[in-house]
């Protein structure tokens, strides 16, 4: 694999450098004195953001784009071997590296890299142990995977040897990484058109937790199944957080929420020698219950930074959240419209779950499924989870990447909640949601548009109208 010697600046072409991860990526280059050039396939605000910066970047994707004196190509699991920036760069011999195997070199230029990890919750505890360190003076560079307005995107280039990143195990991404800290969340069935069933994933996460060298630290959820067969040969510091005391270093009592559904708790850390101490007292300006997990990671790990309580909590409550998780995006009519990237069961349930706490008539929940593998392989926990809200309407599937149908559709999903009793609705276009929704819906209920395609347009479009 080709090794960039980040104190010799060259030329780095992007394919597809508009995706959130890439963009960062390009941009700490930028940053690095790297001559950056790419491509993708329409003008956004990262792009232009990039090009402010000083990147050339071509919308479209041709093999001339793709300039005489670039000694990169970096690519995501998106582009395949027919793109045609591809295969010039193999016609050219250019050296080629996924954006994992970037993001992997990345990481060793730094004495401390923390990876996030997890099925559900990577960019919301990124962003909530960001914005502790905000608080410090570690300057620290971050790469999140969501635009985070305390940073004003999703990459922050500090000056100081602390590097934090998300860390997706989609195509076992994450083993091209470097990381002496880590934080696994949870490890639950997902990209089953990559993995083969919950053990391959588990086997990908327990490789992952590997790469911790002996003086590095892994923070992980004690609630994770059979979670000894995950950490009993590790060679590095494990350190839990969990729902119960007597098997988690780091839990949560004492948990209320407030009107908008955001919780405070009391921090129980549990000794070396068994005995629980109260250590601090939490408030955070995000809702949910998942959300008192994911910050009880955050404590774990500033903690072993040496960081005060008092820093961590003053920093958990000035984050006020991420684009797309459980955003309030306005008011219609009375009607409330809430936007979040939820698209796995369980992440529906935990947003679901959150709804149930937050002030509302009736819970309207628009829901895009995300990929065809996905819906199919868990379609009856799709429709369990979905079928918590009042009401569901389903837009198409949104294929992303994927092109074969598998021979189901959003009816499919529509009649497994219909058959759970629940009101569900489906229509073929983001306009028929619309007007049927502006029909439906009345003062005091709560709308979600959820998933991660583009199902947040229609919440867009019905403030706008």
């Amino acid at each position: 694999m080709y090794e960039i010697n980040f104190q010799k600046p060259i030329h780095i072409y992007f394919i597809g450098i508009g995706g959130i991860s890439m963009s960062g990526l390009a941009e700490i280059l930028l940053q690095e004195g790297f001559c950056v050039s790419g491509s993708d396939m329409h003008r956004s605000s990262l792009t232009e953001q990039l090009e402010v910066q000083g990147a050339s970047v071509y919308y479209g994707q041709r093999a001339c784009n793709i300039e005489e004196d670039v000694s990169v190509v970096v690519y995501t699991a998106a582009i395949h071997p027919d793109n045609p920036e591809y295969k010039e760069a193999e016609r050219r011999k250019i050296a080629m590296l996924t954006r994992a195997q970037l993001l992997g070199q990345l990481m060793k230029n730094y004495k401390t890299s923390i990876g996030v990890s997890g099925t559900h919750g990577k960019t919301t505890t990124t962003s909530l142990l960001t914005q502790v360190l905000l608080e410090t003076t570690i300057n620290p560079t971050i790469s999140v995977g969501g635009i985070m307005p305390a940073i004003g995107g999703n990459i922050r280039v500090g000056s100081s040897d602390v590097f934090v990143t998300e860390a997706c195990e989609y195509t076992n991404s994450f083993l091209s990484f470097f990381p002496n800290m880590e934080i696994v969340l949870n490890i639950e069935e997902d990209h089953l058109d990559f993995f083969k069933d919950i053990n391959d994933i588990r086997n990908s996460f327990h490789q992952y937790m590997q790469l911790i060298p002996a003086d590095g630290t892994l923070i992980i959820n004690s609630d994770i199944d059979h979670l000894e067969e995950l950490t009993s040969d590790l060679c590095c510091h494990v350190i839990t957080f969990g729902s119960s005391a007597e098997t988690s270093d780091y839990s949560a009592r004492n948990i209320e929420f407030n009107d908008t559904a955001c919780p405070s708790y009391t921090v129980v850390h549990k000794n070396e020698d068994g005995s629980l101490e109260e250590i601090g007292t939490v408030s955070l300006s995000i809702p949910g219950m998942h959300n008192v997990f994911n910050s009880l990671s955050v404590i774990a790990l500033a903690r072993e930074l040496g960081l005060s309580m008092e820093t961590i909590t003053n920093g958990l409550h000035k984050f006020t959240g991420t684009n797309r998780r459980f955003e309030k995006k306005g008011v219609r009519d009375g009607v409330t419209i809430i936007d979040d990237y939820a698209h796995h069961p369980q992440e529906i349930t935990a947003t679901l779950q959150t709804a149930k706490n937050y002030p509302h008539r009736e819970i309207w929940c628009v829901f895009q499924p995300h990929t065809y593998t996905r819906t199919l392989a868990l379609m009856d926990e799709f429709a369990k989870a979905l079928s918590l809200a009042d009401h569901v309407v389903l837009a198409d599937i949104y294929a992303a990447r994927e092109t074969d149908t598998l021979g189901i559709s959003s009816q499919t999903l529509q009649q497994k909640l219909l058959d759970l009793g629940a009101d569900a609705h489906y229509f073929p276009s983001f306009e028929e949601i619309e007007k049927f929704l502006l029909k439906n819906c009345i003062n005091g209920d709560l709308l979600i548009t959820m998933g991660a395609g583009d199902i947040v347009n229609v919440g867009e479009m019905l403030i706008q109208q």
